[in-house]
């Protein structure tokens, strides 16, 4: 079973984006739950593992997270991906590696 967290600071632009690709991702993981937090100081970035908004942890980890990544209160860049938040085929990928 998957456990996923949306950690995204207020009024992230991305985190919409982030969770549309999700949902389509989702159809195939109906028992995953999804959890939605808001990040809203440092320390609670540095508490969840928040590597910039938005972050997705699947079950507790963030697939995407550099290897020296650091809690960042910030905006997230992916690299390699469109933007602010991964695509369609790179959370297929996260997800079923995972599952």
């Amino acid at each position: 079973m998957l456990e996923l967290t949306v950690l995204a600071v207020p009024d992230c632009p991305n985190e919409p984006v982030l969770l549309e690709r999700l949902a389509e991702v989702l159809a195939d993981y109906p028992d995953a739950t999804v959890t939605r937090t808001v990040i809203t100081d440092e320390a609670a970035a540095a508490r969840h593992g928040m590597h910039g908004s938005p972050t997705l942890l699947v079950n507790g980890t963030d697939p995407f997270a550099m290897e020296d990544a650091r809690a960042e209160f910030s905006c997230r860049l992916y690299h390699g991906q469109d933007g602010g938040a991964p695509s369609v085929t790179a959370l297929r990928k996260a997800l079923a590696a995972r599952a």
